[in-house]
């Protein structure tokens, strides 16, 4: 079984000082987002729930797409490097490849309302591997209106589980209906929890008004073969708009 290494967050980013009102209308666009990526990697975020994988797809495509582009990764956990730590340890990249950022607060409050410790750490990536194709940052663990600023990346992933229920992706939340690919993820709990991968899968469609969908195990497909495929895909598409 996939093992995730995410912070549960409960509250949902009540008490940190300021609010933050969210419009669903605005998850594809930000103020920030700058046009030139020439001179810069692709960011891709990867969010969704506590335990649903998030670390595991991010190890499932270091080792898919390590050999084919200059690569580097950016974890965020609340008070830990523990996601960091578990990518180093797993041995997907060399060490320096690998950024921890500690949040300190609910995790979408740095992939979303202040990005600045993200994009620090992506910067001194690209310093220290200058030509750096893609950098993959990881958000931890939280919920369903939990999306990534477009200022901060350029494509996102959101990863539900199969044990989280078959009412998952109906419920929505900005994260199910507006990421650019939704993944549900370790398929293969599915006859263990109960779940029905027909129902879910109907609904993730239907939520998403033709956005993709990806069904995936982790136990049976380690690379993540179709998840790494349509990263591929966006790499070219960005690289004809840059």
């Amino acid at each position: 079984m996939s093992a995730d290494h995410d912070h549960d967050e409960q509250g949902h980013g009540h008490g940190h000082g300021h609010r933050v009102t969210f419009d669903p209308a605005d998850a594809g666009r930000d103020p920030h987002e700058h046009p030139d990526r020439a001179h810069r990697a692709v960011r891709l975020g990867i969010g969704g729930p506590v335990g649903s994988g998030k670390t595991a797809l991010t190890a499932a495509l270091c080792r898919a797409l390590a050999g084919e582009v200059d690569l580097a990764v950016v974890t965020n956990d609340i008070y830990t490097t523990e996601d960091a730590d578990f990518l180093r340890r797993a041995g997907v990249l060399d060490a320096d490849r690998i950024e921890a950022v500690q949040t300190g607060a609910c995790p979408h409050t740095a992939i979303r309302d202040d990005i600045t410790a993200n994009l620090d750490a992506v910067e001194l990536l690209e310093h220290r591997f200058p030509g750096l194709g893609l950098v993959i940052i990881e958000s931890g663990g939280d919920n369903l209106t939990a999306v990534f600023s477009r200022g901060l990346v350029d494509r996102q992933v959101f990863v539900v589980d199969v044990a989280g229920g078959d009412k998952v992706p109906r419920k929505g939340g900005p994260g199910v209906t507006t990421a650019d690919l939704l993944v549900i993820n370790k398929t293969d709990l599915a006859p263990m929890v109960g779940a029905d991968l027909g129902v879910m899968t109907a609904d993730a469609h239907r939520m998403r008004d033709g956005l993709p969908v990806i069904s995936q195990s982790l136990v049976e497909t380690p690379d993540a073969p179709l998840v790494a495929d349509w990263v591929r895909a966006q790499l070219r598409t960005l690289a004809t708009v840059s």
